[in-house]
């Protein structure tokens, strides 16, 4: 991990830019590690992973990828995001701007788009991004400043289900239901036997609500809590990221 930049922000966060090499083609990833300013080697500070939407580009999604940040980091927490697959400089997936190209058509006439949609958008998605989170997540352990435990925060949600199914250094998943999710993933889902907080808006046009319901269902979580609210993708009331920041605090410690 290559840190590009380090940056002591007004708020005494300590933000800096990273790059991890490679990524799954061979590409450089650029990652950001959000860190409070009481995180030390002698109090080392849990750390969230920052999930967030393909399409934007981390860039884009930054200043709000920076406001979960100072959430994290008023709990005490450091948080950190990487670049996702196909985004930003990274080297675009042709076969990832087809399937969001067949998934325009079938929601510009009014259509769920078919399975095999879902698959060509979803799981090379998934089966790219999983192990460049925990290559990422070997490098950010490393430092002396971040010690554990760890949780994940977001979505895309088929690849949390993946990460979080296959990642034992991540106890604690709050999850946002805002995008497709490929039927595989629901036995992927079974194996999730950590504490989840899965958020879910009820009107969200861009989500397949039943899915993302059947997803819940299949958590083998002995602790798992779904919060739905009205509104779409972007009405998320104030109080659900209260509600979230409880979820960690309780996990994190």
């Amino acid at each position: 991990m290559e840190i590009l930049s380090e940056n002591l922000r007004d708020d005494g966060i300590v933000e800096r830019d990273f790059l991890l090499d490679p990524g799954h083609d061979g590409d450089r990833i650029h990652g950001v590690l959000w860190t409070p300013g009481s995180a030390s080697a002698d109090s080392p500070a849990a750390l969230i992973l920052l999930g967030h939407p393909s399409g934007p580009g981390l860039e884009r999604m930054r200043p709000r990828l920076e406001a979960r940040a100072r959430s994290a980091a008023a709990l005490g927490y450091a948080s950190a995001a990487i670049e996702m697959p196909g985004n930003g400089d990274r080297d675009a997936l042709p076969e990832l701007d087809e399937a969001r190209s067949a998934l325009r058509r079938a929601l510009g006439r009014g259509e769920r788009p078919s399975e095999e949609v879902i698959d060509r958008l979803i799981l090379p998605l998934v089966d790219r991004a999983v192990p460049e989170w925990r290559a990422a997540l070997d490098e950010l352990l490393a430092l002396p400043e971040i010690g554990g435990p760890v949780a994940f925060s977001g979505g895309v949600l088929a690849i949390a289900i993946r990460l979080v199914a296959t990642e034992p250094r991540i106890v604690a998943a709050g999850l946002f239901a805002g995008s497709y999710v490929p039927l595989r993933l629901l036995d992927e889902a079974r194996r999730v036997t950590i504490p989840v907080h899965v958020l879910l808006q009820w009107d969200d046009d861009g989500n397949d609500r039943q899915r993302a319901l059947d997803v819940f269902d299949a958590f083998g979580s002995a602790e798992k809590t779904l919060q739905a609210n009205l509104g779409g993708h972007t009405g998320v009331p104030e109080h659900a990221g209260e509600d979230a920041a409880r979820f960690f605090a309780r996990h994190l410690g």
